[in-house]
């Protein structure tokens, strides 16, 4: 857990800046969200059988169901919901391009792992946020059933070849890294985002320490997925 739950000052959402990092942080969740539907419904075309591209096919139509109660949070501050967007669309793709996975268990371990590791970062910072907003990007980051798929796949195909598993837990620890400095270039790419973490008078922020316990956090779930995986982190 964070050290703080903030955003419940009334003052919070009549201060301009804190509305404009509010909406940039939607704006980059609603990207991440558009993103995984679209990695999602291609990653279907890989699926070995009929009964895994519905999973995936499932899994795509909820990341794009969430889109919606995002868009109406983005239009309840008076932001623009495709121009909220489009500053991160950048990095994300970067991302994306980046992590490319070379075959259908890549992408299944992109989906639990990589998906994961940016909900947990989002989740860290929706701590610091008004209730309405944080309640709004909590729902919006709830599984959309990759875990029990993903671990149920992933662990079958690596008791039939153990030597996959050692393939695998190098992709992991790749996506790990690459989530980590796509998170910081999104952080310190928007100074509205900056100045909003780091609080004000009517809210808590985060100091280095704090960032440094959150980047701690989130190792430890991440170690924990592929653990669950049957992979080391």
């Amino acid at each position: 857990m964070t050290e703080s739950a903030a955003g419940e000052a009334p003052g919070a959402l009549q201060d301009p800046d804190y509305r404009r990092a509010v909406v940039d942080l939607l704006g980059v969740i609603s990207y991440g969200e558009l993103s995984a539907f679209e990695r999602l419904a291609e990653d279907a075309k890989l699926a070995p059988t009929l009964e895994d591209k519905v999973a995936i096919a499932t899994m795509a139509a909820a990341e794009f169901a969430h889109l919606g109660p995002l868009r109406e949070r983005i239009e309840a501050l008076d932001g623009d919901f495709t121009g909220s967007m489009a500053p991160f669309r950048a990095a994300i793709d970067d991302f994306h391009t980046h992590t490319a996975p070379a075959d259908w268990y890549e992408g299944l371990i992109k989906a639990y792992v990589g998906d994961g590791l940016a909900a947990d970062f989002y989740r860290e910072i929706a701590a610091y946020l008004d209730h309405q907003t944080r309640d709004t990007i909590v729902a919006s980051l709830e599984d959309a059933g990759h875990a029990e798929f993903v671990v149920d796949r992933v662990r079958a195909a690596i008791a039939a070849d153990p030597r996959l598993g050692g393939r695998l837990a190098l992709w992991g620890r790749r996506l790990m890294g690459e989530a980590l400095t796509q998170a910081q270039r999104v952080a310190a790419d928007r100074d509205a985002l900056t100045a909003m973490l780091a609080g004000g008078v009517d809210r808590p922020g985060m100091d280095l320490a704090a960032i440094g316990r959150m980047f701690t956090r989130i190792t430890e779930q991440h170690a924990a997925r592929m653990a669950r995986l049957g992979l080391e982190a």
